[in-house]
């Protein structure tokens, strides 16, 4: 067991500024399925997805598998989440529609809707405050490895209080206004790597006085536009990369499998939430800040 915690722990030191390594090319629809799993069991709960995006495939040794690959398969996590919450995003947008009709601004599904599409407007400025004071913001000391592994500590600390400290005694149906805004400065946390949009509007949530459930499914809901404009984001990254170095196939059946696990991630994860406690998810994380930090300390610097 130590054998392999010490040839694991040097994959975790990822660290901002470093070279690229060795990239996935000639990738096998195997490779794909697997990358495509992990991406879509991960995006939805409270743990980093990208960060296992990126570990998973070099741990194996089969090296980075690129910006354009990964921009393909998380719109399969975007297909998934739109595919589990249509009948929502339909009732809450055509009792929006109506509420403006009958100038009824108090309706359930007007106050749920406002405060889906406010909370998202943290997230858009935080992210345009980072596009512009901080242009370099790829190689910054925010995505070097040891902020990533300090925020997945904190973050993990902040989901065992508010699990603690919590009533969970508020459901779905008394969801407020103000309510989207809170969850929404938690999910703008998110720009900075390791913090975990899931977990940071988990945690909101929990603060907040919600189930467990409802927290995860009010989450669920406000992330749809943050993950469809992120969607949006990886696409021009995309086009940007060029030419794909996956062919058609392998990116078919990676981003299916994407959509397959990150619909069964959703399902699972409320179904757990309804009889379970997170602390599986802050141990989790508390470990994995905690070997990150011990890669480095040992002096693991590998290029990824």
């Amino acid at each position: 067991m130590t054998l392999y915690l010490m040839n694991f722990l040097p994959w975790l030191a990822l660290t901002g500024g470093e070279e690229a390594g060795t990239m996935l090319t000639d990738m096998t629809v195997w490779q794909a399925i697997v990358i495509g799993v992990v991406q879509g069991f991960t995006e939805f709960l409270p743990i980093s997805s990208t960060a296992h995006v990126k570990i998973v495939p070099v741990m194996l040794g089969w090296g980075d598998p690129g910006v354009a690959f990964t921009a393909v398969i998380q719109l399969g996590s975007i297909a998934a989440i739109l595919w589990y919450f249509w009948d929502d995003l339909v009732q809450v947008t055509t009792g929006m529609v109506r509420a403006v009709r009958d100038r009824n601004y108090d309706a359930p599904d007007f106050r749920l809707g406002m405060g889906i599409l406010v909370g998202t407007l943290p997230l858009i400025v935080g992210g345009i405050f980072v596009k512009v004071f901080i242009p370099d913001y790829d190689n910054s000391f925010l995505r070097g490895s040891a902020t990533i592994a300090m925020v997945s500590i904190v973050m993990a600390g902040l989901l065992g209080i508010a699990e603690t400290v919590g009533s969970r005694i508020r459901t779905f149906e008394s969801l407020k206004f103000h309510d989207g805004i809170t969850m929404g400065l938690g999910q703008a946390l998110a720009i900075i790597p390791g913090v975990s949009r899931a977990g940071a509007t988990l945690t909101a949530g929990l603060f907040m006085g919600l189930e467990r459930a409802t927290a995860a499914r009010f989450s669920f809901l406000m992330g749809i536009p943050a993950i469809v404009l992120a969607g949006v984001v990886e696409m021009k990254d995309f086009f940007d990369a060029g030419t794909p170095t996956v062919s058609m196939v392998p990116m078919a059946a990676g981003m299916m499998a994407t959509v397959i696990s990150s619909y069964l991630s959703i399902v699972w994860l409320l179904g757990f939430l309804k009889r379970h406690t997170t602390w599986v998810f802050v141990w989790y994380r508390l470990a994995f800040g905690v070997a990150i930090l011990t890669a480095i300390a040992l002096g693991h610097r590998p290029n990824l």
